[in-house]
């Protein structure tokens, strides 16, 4: 139910900077989201066809970038990407790894037309 609140977010960010550019309309919002972050985009893409409708996003499309969660052993330095699950580090064995990317979730870029 979170992507509810999140897609709002976006819809509210990507307004804001649009109109702030003189735009007639939102074409594409481009989003990153990392592995981690638990947003569901298919949860993300109901909710924008929805909000939308009455704004100057409206037909607009929501295009997901995923970035997989990413840690660095701190036993070895080793920099490891996480499967499916968390497991030891690969090279070394060691349960120490500090997480270097997968929580992300933010607007790349916003395509308009004036």
């Amino acid at each position: 139910m979170h992507e509810l609140s999140v897609t709002e977010s976006v819809l509210e960010i990507a307004s804001k900077h649009a109109i702030l550019s003189g735009a007639s309309r939102v074409t594409q919002i481009n989003l990153v989201i990392g592995q981690l972050s638990s947003i569901v985009d298919d949860s993300v893409q109901f909710y924008w066809d929805t909000i939308s409708e009455d704004s100057i996003c409206a037909g607009s499309a929501l295009n997901f970038t995923r970035i997989p969660a990413t840690f660095r052993c701190v036993d070895c330095e080793i920099t490891f990407n996480l499967d499916e699950r968390l497991a030891p580090c690969p090279n070394c064995g060691s349960i120490r790894s500090q997480l270097i990317s997968g929580e992300e979730f933010y607007i790349d870029s916003i395509e308009i037309e004036k």
